[in-house]
């Protein structure tokens, strides 16, 4: 079973489209966008000289409808803000807590007086200080949940000719990841596509804390910390885009299922979430607040803010808007267990991380047959689930398409992580349901054993394994616990449990 690595989707409504296209160039104000969540008109919109872009006059022939995003209001119960007591329970982290009860880390530490911060023990009693909420946060809507995701709309976006015309400090940015030498459009690529997470997004935050996309010479102190996050890991573009696209995403993710009511801010005030906003713009809140105190908060995310420097660089988000991003009748195409028939494997990991932090518990995890523990190299086969085409190979990973169409950000993709890099399928290869893949393997991520990880996305939105559409495999249908790695496949009335190793309990079939 694995622990992916820390640097390596909730209901959206049906929409109709606009009752009318824009007919002319116009120039708006972010102030006057979308400030109580609601589409302006023409005739109200306000001129100004500061920003400007063309509104499209029709849609063509094939392209996705676009449409305004007025969500209905989200409404959730209040969040716990203490004070109150909790007993520590196995695999509680500090940092789930405080984001459980809307306090920050450091207001537990200082409260209990803990000495380090990542060591809780099992039984342990803290006090969960009481924390007064600001006021609600802005009802603005930023980006459609569309520019959030690396969705439909982001494989026809050519980074690497955005960033040359630009002519910014990112135009002459090199980096070495996994030993390979990346540009900076391949880095924000590859985090774009391994995140799932639009790289037009991934672009405007970066501009906006830094001026890296325009400026060529930006400020020097920022170093290699452009979002000016710096724990001492978190450094160089790579891997401040992944710390990045696990904040836009944890926002995301959270608000599509209602498990969040507030933000947590840089200095520790507790700002509850407007009702009206939608999931993209909750990542966008989400990533500020763990970089701001509350005043700057309340600038960056109001207008004014980040949505100056997004509709600068790209227009208007809301012109991109593609809903329902995930229709509510979505129901999963049928999938086979990622092995031959008649072969038994283990079900060694229910649902846990899709890719890493901020990503739902979308994967599962199989092991192939035998005794062997650890990293062992195995002559197994991993099969297609489905037909489709292999879009992209990497470290350890496989995506297969299966609409066919080239372009991982429509329709089911399908995720395959640990495949070995002897007898790999090659990117552009067709595969039919129950083709070879390769081998499991422990390549890719961290791994303590040879297996392979799975997990879904629709139309970019990484798709939880025990979610309104489960995970099914062969028939066996996922369910978990809430616990990460905790979960059943049923089929029939029969349950296969997850388990760490090879038991009776693990083994299961096509």
């Amino acid at each position: 079973m694995s622990r992916k690595q820390l640097w390596m989707i909730g209901l959206i409504f049906v929409l109709a489209a606009c009752s009318r296209p824009w007919t002319e160039t116009s120039v708006i104000t972010p102030a006057s966008i979308w400030a109580s969540g609601q589409l302006p008109t023409l005739a109200t919109a306000v001129v100004t000289p500061t920003l400007s872009f063309t509104l499209p006059t029709s849609r063509p022939p094939g392209a996705p409808e676009l449409t305004p995003t007025p969500d209905a209001p989200h409404y959730q119960p209040g969040g716990e803000h203490g004070p109150e007591n909790y007993i520590v329970q196995s695999g509680d982290m500090l940092s789930a807590i405080a984001e459980r009860y809307s306090v920050s880390v450091a207001a537990i530490v200082q409260a209990n007086n803990i000495p380090n911060p990542d060591a809780l023990e099992v039984g342990q009693k803290l006090v969960i200080p009481q924390m007064t909420p600001q006021a609600p946060g802005p009802a603005v809507k930023l980006i459609p949940d569309s520019e959030l995701v690396y969705g439909p709309l982001s494989g026809s976006f050519d980074v690497a000719a955005f960033i040359k015309t630009k002519g910014g400090y990112l135009a002459g940015y090199t980096q070495d990841v996994n030993g390979e030498t990346l540009d900076a459009a391949q880095v924000v690529q590859l985090i774009a596509q391994d995140y799932s997470v639009n790289p037009r997004l991934l672009l405007a935050v970066l501009e906006y804390r830094s001026g890296w996309v325009t400026n060529p010479h930006p400020d020097p102190t920022l170093g290699e910390t452009p979002f000016g996050f710096n724990d001492g890991w978190y450094v160089g573009l790579y891997r401040q885009l992944a710390w990045a696209s696990i904040q836009l995403n944890s926002g995301f993710y959270r608000w599509r299922t209602a498990s969040v009511t507030d933000w947590v801010v840089g200095d520790g005030s507790v700002v509850p979430i407007d009702p009206t906003i939608n999931a993209g713009t909750a990542g966008v809140q989400n990533f500020f607040a763990h970089l701001d105190d509350y005043s700057t908060w309340l600038k960056d995310v109001a207008p004014g803010g980040f949505f100056d420097t997004y509709s600068l660089l790209f227009g208007n988000p809301f012109d991109k808007a593609i809903e329902p991003l995930v229709p509510t009748s979505l129901t999963q195409p049928k999938l086979l267990l990622p092995f031959g028939p008649g072969e038994i494997w283990a079900f060694t990991g229910g649902p846990h991380l899709a890719w890493d932090a901020g990503t739902p518990f979308g994967a599962m995890d199989f092991a192939p047959p035998g005794e062997a523990l650890g990293c062992v190299e195995s002559d197994a086969w991993v099969t297609a689930v489905a037909d489709g085409l292999v879009t992209r190979t990497g470290t350890g990973v496989v995506i297969l398409d299966l609409d066919g169409d080239g372009n991982e950000g429509t329709g089911w993709v399908i995720l395959y992580m640990h495949i070995e890099s002897r007898d790999r399928v090659q990117p552009g290869t067709f595969l039919h349901a129950g083709d070879r893949v390769g081998h499991p393997s422990c390549e890719g991520g961290v791994s303590s054993g040879t297996h392979v990880h799975m997990a879904r996305k629709f139309n970019g939105v990484w798709m939880p394994a025990d979610g309104p559409v489960p995970f099914v495999l062969s028939g066996w249908v996922a369910s978990g616990t809430g616990e990460e790695y905790v979960g059943t496949l049923t089929r029939n009335g029969v349950v296969v449990e997850s388990y760490e190793g090879n038991s009776t309990i693990n083994q299961i079939q096509r």
